[in-house]
C-alpha cells in the first residue's frame, strides 16, 4: 500500500497533485478547488465509509448547465474541469 502511494504521488507530482487524509477537515474545499482546476486528488487514510458528500465525486455526476459543466459538492455546484 505504501509503495502504490509512492507511486501515485510520483506520476502526478508534475499535475500538482493533492493528497489529503480521510479525516482531514479541509477535505471539501481540497476538492472543490482541484475539480475547479483539474489537478489530481489522492485521498489517503481513509475509512470502511466515506463522507456522502464525496457520492458525486466517485460517481462522476456532471450535469450541464448554461454550457457549464458542474458538479454537487455539498451545497454548493462546483464548475467541472474535464482534465480533473
Amino acid at each position: 500500500q505504501g509503495q502504490a502511494n509512492k507511486w501515485m504521488r510520483n506520476m502526478e507530482q508534475k499535475n500538482s497533485s493533492r493528497t489529503v487524509k480521510g479525516n482531514d477537515p479541509t477535505i471539501l474545499r481540497t476538492l472543490e478547488n482541484a475539480i475547479r482546476l483539474g489537478t489530481p486528488v489522492i485521498l489517503e487514510d481513509v475509512g470502511e465509509e466515506l463522507e456522502p458528500s464525496l457520492e458525486p465525486v466517485l460517481q462522476k455526476q456532471i450535469y450541464k448547465q448554461g454550457g457549464r459543466s458542474l458538479i454537487r459538492i455539498g451545497d454548493s455546484d462546483v464548475d467541472y474541469n474535464e482534465t480533473f
